[in-house]
């Protein structure tokens, strides 16, 4: 079971006592206690009676963690110069603070643990957050018929949606946005415009920053460089980040009506994010197509 460290990744152990102790073995117990690499194991303080350690990464396996204490405290005094007392413990302020369980208890609480996890991400897979782009949209110089539409039907589908900020033309501002609705415990994060293929359109591009791995199939493509198009296409993207589905549809208003029966469906149905990027181009190509619209 996946936990999110939520920051809180400094494990202290207080009252040891070292002499001339190695730091490197240290950190390399540590790892192999929690069954993580070692490079993701740093001592990053050392003081008169204890010493400081930092997780380097987001998220670590609850069994990895819960009861591992008194493991961990035998493992620490084999090594030479680590002196280990009675009153020697190990804490931290977030999950790794579950390294001190009585072992007995793992199993039911790892039990009622993985329960809540469940109900947590079963209520963030019903909340969207919807973030149109573009500065004619920011600036009132069109009207935003998106975010209303988007609005309306996700929560007759059973969603809670939020209306986010409108997104300027920007893959790094967008990605910075995307990451803080994915913080915020957003399961669906819907984003309207900027996916063309003119140097303004970014949202693609900010997608792929934070989800590298993100579906981007192309609706159209164009020669590149020929009129306005910069790029050689027109793409959706589809990424995932930790539970959270990222969705970035075209501006439209006709096109997004047909991609968000698709999106519905598809995740009613549970598909991946490859599975819905495709669907949606599918039926944007179709709808381009029997308009008489052509691929360069």
């Amino acid at each position: 079971m996946e936990l999110n460290l939520l920051e809180k990744t400094e494990l202290w152990i207080e009252n040891i006592k070292l002499q001339n102790a190695n730091l490197s073995t240290i950190a390399e117990v540590v790892a192999d206690v929690l069954e993580i690499p070692r490079d993701k194991v740093l001592v990053v303080d050392v003081r008169e009676n204890h010493i400081t350690l930092d997780i380097l990464q987001k998220t670590i396996q609850a069994e990895q963690v819960f009861g591992k204490k008194q493991q961990l405290l035998k493992r620490l005094s084999e090594i030479p110069g680590v002196n280990i007392v009675p009153e020697t413990d190990i804490h931290s302020e977030g999950i790794l603070g579950f390294i001190s369980l009585d072992e007995s208890e793992v199993p039911q609480v790892l039990a009622r643990t993985e329960k809540i996890v469940d109900e947590i991400k079963t209520k963030i897979t019903k909340r969207v957050i919807v973030l149109p782009t573009g500065f004619e949209v920011k600036r009132g110089m069109i009207t935003d018929t998106n975010t209303p539409y988007i609005m309306q039907r996700m929560t007759e589908a059973g969603y809670k949606v939020t209306k986010g900020e409108i997104l300027d033309d920007s893959a790094d501002y967008i990605a910075a946005k995307l990451n803080d609705a994915v913080n915020s415990g957003y399961g669906v994060i819907i984003t309207t415009g900027g996916i063309g293929a003119e140097d303004k359109d970014r949202t693609v591009e900010g997608v792929l920053l934070v989800d590298p791995q993100a579906a981007t199939p192309y609706i159209v493509k164009y020669q590149q460089g020929t009129g306005r198009h910069e790029k050689n296409g027109v793409r959706i993207a589809v990424g995932m980040v930790g539970n959270s589905l990222i969705v970035s549809l075209p501006g439209p208003h006709d096109e997004v009506k047909l991609a968000l029966e698709v999106l519905i469906r598809a995740l009613d149905e549970g598909k991946s994010k490859e599975e819905i990027a495709q669907e949606i181009a599918s039926v944007l190509r179709a709808k381009l197509q029997a308009a008489g619209f052509k691929h360069h």
